[in-house]
């Protein structure tokens, strides 16, 4: 799925030379992304925004093989799982899906813990037997049947700066926000201030994340922000 992703679609496609087929799906693009996708020999087509899960779903739907990889445009391929699709495609796919681990890159460094690794992620799945599921944030593939597990990685490119940080912040709190008051799950007081101070302990003490210098120190706090964020914006919503 891709929306004004220009510095990015290009690495992303390069990195699928497993693949019989590589579809984007666009929905609103006004930069070159389209125009690169399709240098490079992708199908493009064109939908308005949905929703994460709705949007992944029609892709899966467009895609002219049963078989679907599922990448975001700011993720690729190792070269190691690159290997391990291949082999399964001559293996003729035995399970009905595969999870694989997630290494992302933020503010320039590989983030190895914070909990944000091995971040396993269900993106190789025969969408015959699995689909996309989650109304707002952090959907995922539920597959009916036996699932796998793949060694080599996804490469996540997160954010180069914390002002670009903030900006995915804003956005992902406003839709987590909705849930909670979809689902009516209100949170109280002692949830706005006790919640942040603990997810900065969990994050930063708990999974390690000093070990990450820097970056590790920012991810914890951004993920205490969140979470205050998060509770705060459903409360406003509420009044």
């Amino acid at each position: 799925m891709t929306l004004n992703e220009e510095r990015k679609i290009a690495r992303t496609i390069e990195s699928l030379r497993c693949c019989d087929e590589v579809l984007v799906l666009d929905c609103g693009s006004t930069d070159r992304t389209c125009a690169i996708a399709e240098g490079l020999g992708a199908r493009v087509s064109k939908e308005p925004w949905q929703g994460y899960a709705v949007q992944k779903n029609r892709a899966a739907e467009c895609a002219a093989f049963d078989w679907v990889l599922s990448l975001d445009a700011d993720e690729t391929l190792t070269e190691e799982l690159e290997a391990e699709v291949l082999l399964l495609k001559q293996e003729g796919f035995p399970r009905d899906g595969y999870s694989m681990p997630r290494m992302a890159q933020y503010l320039g460094r590989w983030i190895r813990h914070s909990g944000w690794y091995p971040d396993r992620k269900v993106r190789l799945y025969d969408r015959r037997k699995g689909a996309w599921h989650g109304d707002f944030v952090h959907e995922s593939v539920h597959v009916r049947g036996l699932v796998g597990e793949l060694q080599g990685a996804i490469h996540h490119f997160t954010c180069d700066s914390l002002s670009e940080h903030l900006g995915t912040l804003d956005r992902y709190t406003s839709l987590a926000a909705d849930e909670l008051v979809m689902r009516g799950r209100m949170p109280g007081m002692g949830r706005l201030v006790f919640d942040p101070a603990w997810t900065f302990v969990r994050t930063y003490v708990l999974k390690q994340g000093f070990r990450d210098g820097f970056p590790g120190l920012a991810i914890a706090y951004m993920a205490a922000l969140y979470t205050f964020l998060k509770y705060a914006k459903a409360r406003e919503r509420h009044v």
